[in-house]
């Protein structure tokens, strides 16, 4: 894979199907966690420049702040608590238009204004949280969820 990541113009759906094959061949004969976790951080960063993007593992029954691109994060989450401990807990993705409206969202940035969060499910346990930020209110929709669970569904997760 080249060192420089094609940025895609055009629509989010034109921008993600540009992008996912480029994360595959990033991915492609890594079996390093950490490094494909930063990888798929700084090519979400720089594609879509959301404020903040990166990953929570489950550790010890908590989210557990890992790779991530933008403004320092929440180091440890709960199951059930915010979007990531909710998105854990339901084992679903969750699509927030407007966090200050979200039942006990953690404010780790006064600049966040919407956030989706992807689990990532082997055998049925979620082992983390793929979490974006936007400064924008109701910028994720179902064309970042269908995407974001394809990428999650690709990371190798040898936990």
């Amino acid at each position: 894979m080249a060192d420089d990541l094609l940025i895609a113009k055009g629509t989010k759906e034109e921008q993600y199907e540009a992008l996912l094959p480029q994360i595959k061949a990033l991915l492609k004969g890594e079996d390093d966690l950490i490094a494909n976790l930063a990888n798929i951080t700084g090519a979400l960063k720089e594609q879509f420049n959301w404020l903040w993007v990166g990953f929570y593992l489950v550790k010890n029954d908590e989210l557990v702040l890992g790779p991530f691109q933008g403004p320092v994060a929440c180091t440890r989450i709960k199951k059930g608590r915010g979007v990531c401990g909710m998105s854990w807990l339901k084992a679903a993705t969750l699509i927030v238009p407007d966090v200050e409206k979200f039942p006990g969202h953690i404010a780790c940035s006064s600049l966040s204004k919407s956030e989706i969060v992807v689990p990532i499910i082997r055998n049925n346990v979620v082992l983390a949280v793929l979490d974006a930020d936007s400064v924008q209110l109701n910028d994720f929709n179902v064309v970042d969820k269908k995407y974001l669970e394809q990428l999650a569904d690709l990371i190798p997760m040898n936990i």
